[in-house]
C-alpha cells in the first residue's frame, strides 16, 4: 500500500515541470487552490513567482506554512472553497497526506488507486475565491494563473471565481472523463463551462489512465483575448 501511495506522489511531483507548464513564464504569480504540502513550492521559487496557496485541512496546511516559510512572495490561507460563501461541507481525509481528500466519495479512483482510502472527515464551511480574495486584499494583477488541484470539486471552486476569473490569463486542473469522485465534474462539463468565461483547452498531458475505465488529465486553459 505504502508504495503506490508513494508512486502517486512521485508522480505528481514528476509532472511539476511537464512542459505544460511553460505558461509559469507568461505570468507574474499563480494562485494555487488545494496546495497540500506545497509540493510545487521550489519550482514556483525558481521561476521567482508570486504565490497563494490554499489549503483546506489544518494539520497539512502547518506543514504548508512551514515549508514555505523560507520562501519570498509565497503565502498560505487555511480555508475550503466553493461555488457559495457558507456552505457546509464533510471533506473526507485521505490516507496519502490528504493528497486525495476531496468533498465527494470515491467512486471509480479505487480502479487507479486502489490503496488510497479516506481515513477520517473533518467538517468545514466553505468560501468563494472571489470573496477570499476581496478579504485578504489580493492584487490579482501579481498573479495571472490559476492551479486547481482539489480532487473533483473544481467546477464549484471556478464557479465560486466567476466575478473574478477574467483576471486570470490561464486556468490549469486536474480532470477526468470518467468519474473518479461520485458526483465530481468531468472534463465535458468543465470545459463547456469554461468556455463559457471565454477560455479554451491550450493543453492537455494525459497523467493516469486504466482501459474501460476512463483517462486523467492535466489541462491548461488559457483565457482569449
Amino acid at each position: 500500500m505504502e508504495n503506490s501511495i508513494r508512486k502517486r506522489t512521485i508522480d505528481k511531483l514528476r509532472r511539476i515541470c511537464f512542459p505544460l507548464d511553460s505558461f509559469l513564464k507568461k505570468v507574474p504569480g499563480v494562485v494555487h487552490v488545494g496546495a497540500n504540502a506545497g509540493q510545487e513550492r521550489q519550482h514556483y521559487a525558481s521561476l521567482g513567482l508570486n504565490v497563494l496557496w490554499v489549503e483546506p485541512i489544518p494539520t497539512m496546511f502547518e506543514v504548508l506554512r512551514s515549508n514555505i516559510s523560507g520562501l519570498a512572495n509565497q503565502r498560505a490561507c487555511c480555508c475550503l472553497l466553493a461555488a457559495e460563501h457558507g456552505a457546509e461541507y464533510t471533506l473526507h481525509v485521505s490516507n496519502n497526506d490528504g493528497a486525495s481528500s476531496s468533498i465527494f466519495d470515491f467512486a471509480k479512483h479505487w480502479e487507479i488507486w486502489p490503496d488510497v482510502n479516506f481515513t477520517h472527515d473533518i467538517h468545514l464551511t466553505a468560501t468563494t475565491l472571489a470573496r477570499l480574495i476581496e478579504t485578504e486584499r489580493i492584487d490579482l494583477s501579481s498573479y495571472g494563473a490559476l492551479v486547481l488541484d482539489t480532487q473533483g470539486s473544481e467546477l464549484l471552486v471556478l464557479k465560486g471565481a466567476i466575478p473574478i476569473l477574467g483576471r486570470f490569463r490561464f486556468v490549469k486542473t486536474e480532470v477526468a472523463d470518467f468519474e473518479p469522485y461520485a458526483g465530481c465534474c468531468q472534463i465535458v462539463e468543465l470545459t463547456d463551462f469554461m468556455r463559457q468565461q471565454r477560455f479554451v483547452i491550450s493543453r492537455k498531458a494525459l497523467f493516469a489512465a486504466r482501459k474501460g475505465i476512463g483517462n486523467y488529465y492535466d489541462v491548461l486553459y488559457r483565457r482569449l483575448s
